[in-house]
């Protein structure tokens, strides 16, 4: 098995990220995108496992314009910058999955420029799509050329020119041996040439054997892109809209038919796949401007974590944030973020995720166990999955009142790995789930067979013991300050809560006390101020 075939990816738009200027202007390097590297505690606690950038190369715009494959944006940094990035997150156990804009370029890639100098005399006039000489190009070129789905600015490459293809191979030959990448998302995989994809396959595998490779597609049958001759997984969009839908809608039946129909038990078409599994990205509404009510956030990212395929995460959605694409930009839907605003977010949220993380790593048969339906309402799903001797079972409760599934599951008591909490089954339970809730529920027999690798510290949690002192003040691990107000309990559940105030700007937060005293990664959380 490779290590795709487990991971947990964390998607990120550069430029978006970093705030970017919009249009690069040619001028001096800003090293923007040096800010991952004080993401990487973040992501570690998420349990992820590897970081896809969107395009990180010298581009006019937004990057998918791309006019140089071997050089990084001047707005996001240099080569040298990128290459420590790469470093610092491979250090940190995290892969780097770059996006690879090959089916079109920027009107300024130097061999179109070419053309627009020379005329006919160019040299690469056979590198781009069904260019020709016989009328103007909109853009008011003495030329005319295909652009991708009729955008003139995205001029579209011939992938049936070897000298296209050897540039495009040179160029991921540079980023594997530069930056020691993992593996490559392919833009618009659907207008690519089947017979490029053979040989850039054939060529990855050949360096690196355990090297990811993933195409965006959108529609189609997707044995056509990922086989055993081309790519290894795509985009699954047929259950990105479903993820979501299913919730607006109440309608589980709506999801379950879709996972039936990929991985299901009795033959589904996708069952030798790990498709790449979304509830949003850089291209589409973000999820929680998408759904009818917060309160299904936290069930569409169960469900997603625990159908089969890899689980993703688009940068600031594990907090809830929104965004929505208005007046033809996708601008909202790529912010600029800061990790410090981000924790005044949807924090219930990213506890959720952080346990799903936590759980995804520690149980196979969540990972790669088998999709079976065990019942289902249009409110209500309960199905397990299960991987030889493992069963983990995922109950959902849409509704907004509570709702009791009957099922035998063979075990003496099921734990919820979410909360903790336990019940007794005795082979057969009645498992009352509250609204708008999920559960992830193991046996003791599933316990004892999770994987037995050290679980990150967040698992573990350690907290520490030593006593909280009101009015003290305590550093975050990202270098916030603050005072500790007061150690309160919970009126409802009896948890205890620190409250505390920013030193910065006054404003007054609260955390379980487990979590404000516990690690994230390697280091403690919060710590007292001397």
């Amino acid at each position: 098995m490779n290590w795709y075939d487990d991971a947990i990816i964390y998607h990120i738009y550069p430029l978006g990220f970093c705030g970017a200027p919009k249009f690069n202007d040619g001028g001096e390097v800003v090293y923007r995108l040096d800010k991952v590297i004080d993401w990487i505690p973040h992501l570690r606690e998420m349990n992820v496992d590897a970081v896809y950038f969107g395009p990180v190369f010298e581009s006019v715009e937004h990057g998918y314009d791309t006019t140089d494959y071997k050089k990084i944006d001047r707005r996001l940094g240099d080569n040298n910058s990128f290459r420590n990035i790469c470093d610092k997150l491979h250090e940190a156990g995290i892969r780097v999955i770059l996006d690879g804009v090959f089916n079109h370029v920027g009107r300024k890639f130097p061999q179109f420029v070419d053309i627009q100098e020379k005329g006919q005399a160019s040299g690469y006039c056979d590198w781009f799509q069904n260019l020709n000489f016989g009328g103007p190009s909109p853009c008011g070129d003495p030329f005319w050329y295909e652009g991708w789905n009729g955008h003139y600015n995205l001029v579209k490459l011939n992938l049936r020119n070897v000298g296209v293809c050897d540039h495009l191979i040179d160029a991921v030959n540079y980023w594997i041996e530069e930056f020691k990448i993992d593996g490559i998302r392919f833009d618009a995989a659907d207008c690519i040439d089947f017979d490029f994809f053979r040989r850039i396959r054939s060529f990855c595998k050949g360096k690196r054997p355990d090297f990811w490779l993933m195409g965006e597609i959108i529609h189609g049958d997707y044995n056509r892109w990922a086989n055993p001759d081309m790519l290894d997984s795509v985009t699954n969009y047929e259950c990105y809209k479903g993820l979501y839908s299913s919730h607006n809608d109440k309608n589980y039946f709506e999801i379950d038919y879709s996972i039936n129909r990929q991985s299901g038990m009795n033959g589904g078409i996708y069952r030798n796949i790990d498709l790449y599994n979304f509830v949003d990205n850089h291209d589409v509404n973000r999820l929680a401007s998408t759904v009818n009510n917060p309160a299904y956030l936290p069930l569409i990212y169960t469900l997603m974590y625990a159908m089969p395929g890899i689980p993703s995460i688009y940068y600031g959605s594990e907090y809830g944030i929104q965004g929505r694409k208005e007046n033809g930009s996708d601008d909202g839907l790529r912010p600029c973020l800061h990790l410090t605003d981000m924790e005044q977010e949807n924090t219930g949220l990213y506890r959720h995720i952080v346990k799903l993380g936590q759980a995804y790593r520690a149980y196979p048969a969540l990972r790669n166990g088998i999709y079976e339906r065990e019942q289902i309402t249009n409110q209500q799903l309960l199905f397990r999955k299960t991987l030889g001797e493992q069963t983990i079972y995922v109950a959902l409760n849409l509704g907004d009142y509570s709702y009791t599934f009957n099922f035998g599951c063979g075990a003496e008591k099921l734990t919820d790995v979410l909360t903790g909490n336990s019940y007794n089954a005795g082979g057969n339970i009645s498992l009352e789930v509250p609204p708008f809730t999920s559960m992830i529920l193991v046996s003791e027999v599933a316990e004892s067979m999770a994987d037995e690798e050290p679980a990150p510290a967040e698992v573990k949690n350690e907290p520490d013991e030593t006593p909280l002192v009101e009015g003290a003040r305590y550093r975050h691990f990202k270098g916030n300050e603050y005072e500790l107000v007061a150690v309160a309990r919970h009126s409802e559940t009896g948890e205890e809560l620190v409250i505390y105030r920013s030193v910065k700007d006054g404003q007054v937060w609260a955390r379980p006390k487990e979590m404000f005293t516990g690690m994230a990664g390697d280091v403690r959380r919060f710590t007292k101020l001397e």
